[in-house]
């Protein structure tokens, strides 16, 4: 049996960083057959109903389930191949692994908590220090209470820190917000966008939380029922008519900018958009300049006009350019290019054919600044 597991040594790869993966698992009543390429930095979001295979990838991911037929790469290691016969044990693989309950020690105090994680790690090997992550999580001064005495905030956090502290090469995080309220899950978003700018470590991220999904991943993978019905970069799949996030009500596109200016009497923040001489005006609390931030705009909350207009309220006047649209029985949804990013627009038939819309054609979107979603 034991030659079985270890019957071939694994075989090197170019180390492109890049995460590829191959599993097809048949349950009674499920079949998980996916083939996926995921950049190796970076949040990596599997996105779908319950049942359509989001945690049972996870797991082979983890190596907590083998596949019949499997295939796993991360950044030019392979982890296991059924071609060969070879597969690395979860408990070999460099992973970290966030449940959706923190699943703490509950006799052990914060400290040792971590610390447990910690040891698992040679100490030549560790490339996350303890410090690290007591300050990008914000629990160093947690430290000496037990579990029983934190939030449930508080406890995903220590969670996430004792995943961390492992130095994984893989961040595994499995619905981590599920079972917080609104709150505590306001509480942790911070910290998990912190975790992403400030940490070279891919993560794969499992939500069937479309708002969690937009405010942290780069790239999305659609699952459903057990099979990849989309994958590739967040903001392109927002704006994909043949999927669901296009057509639904709250349809939304997000936009990168970096801060260039803070109005503090006013409590405005200005991001400039990368590419482009635009800016986006928003309240927000007062950030430092240069500092990145990623901006959800719903499509309902964009109007457009043929010319800039002069005397409004609305703050943020936009030049773009009109790509393409598609019918939503007497609405329409546009999609706008704004430098090599994109917005989306939903205005009536009658606006669109008032207006004359057509491809190509420069016009000017506007947007409410109290409309737009910003963490």
């Amino acid at each position: 049996m034991l030659s079985h597991w270890f019957s071939k040594a694994p075989v090197k790869k170019a180390d492109d960083g890049r995460i590829q993966a191959r599993f097809k698992v048949q349950h009674p009543g499920f079949a998980l057959d996916v083939a996926l390429d995921l950049p190796g930095r970076g949040v990596s979001a599997l996105f779908g109903p319950s049942g359509s295979g989001k945690t049972s990838c996870l797991r082979c991911f983890a190596g907590l389930d083998r596949p019949a037929e499997g295939y796993l790469q991360v950044a030019g290691e392979v982890w296991q191949d059924s071609a060969t016969g070879y597969f690395l044990p979860a408990h070999k693989r460099a992973i970290g692994y966030v449940f959706q309950d923190a699943n703490l020690f509950p006799h052990l105090n914060v400290r040792r908590n971590l610390e447990y994680g910690q040891r698992r790690i040679p100490t030549a090997q560790r490339r996350v220090a303890l410090d690290q992550a007591l300050e990008l999580l914000g629990i160093g001064h947690l430290l000496a209470r037990m579990p029983a005495a934190l939030s449930g905030g508080e406890r995903q956090r220590v969670g996430i820190a004792r995943a961390l502290v492992t130095s994984p090469r893989l961040l595994l995080m499995d619905e981590p917000l599920a079972s917080l309220d609104l709150k505590r899950k306001q509480e942790v978003l911070p910290y998990l966008e912190r975790l992403h700018e400030e940490l070279d470590i891919p993560v794969i991220y499992v939500s069937h939380a479309a708002d969690e999904v937009a405010r942290l991943a780069d790239h999305l993978v659609l699952l459903d029922e057990g099979q990849v019905r989309a994958s590739g970069p967040l903001k392109d799949l927002l704006l994909r008519s043949d999927l669901p996030f296009a057509s639904e009500d709250d349809a939304e596109a997000v936009i990168d900018g970096l801060v260039s200016d803070y109005d503090m009497h006013y409590g405005l923040v200005t991001l400039s958009v990368p590419g482009t001489a635009a800016c986006l005006r928003l309240p927000h609390a007062a950030l430092p300049v240069g500092h990145r931030l990623r901006v959800k705009i719903k499509a309902r909350d964009v109007s457009l006009s043929l010319q800039r207009a002069e005397g409004s309220s609305l703050l943020n006047l936009l030049p773009v350019t009109v790509e393409h649209w598609h019918d939503l029985n007497a609405q329409v949804l546009l999609t706008l290019r704004l430098g090599e990013q994109r917005l989306l627009a939903r205005i009536t038939r009658y606006a669109f054919d008032q207006l004359a819309i057509h491809a190509g054609q420069a016009i000017w979107a506007q947007i409410k600044s109290v409309s737009m979603l910003a963490p």
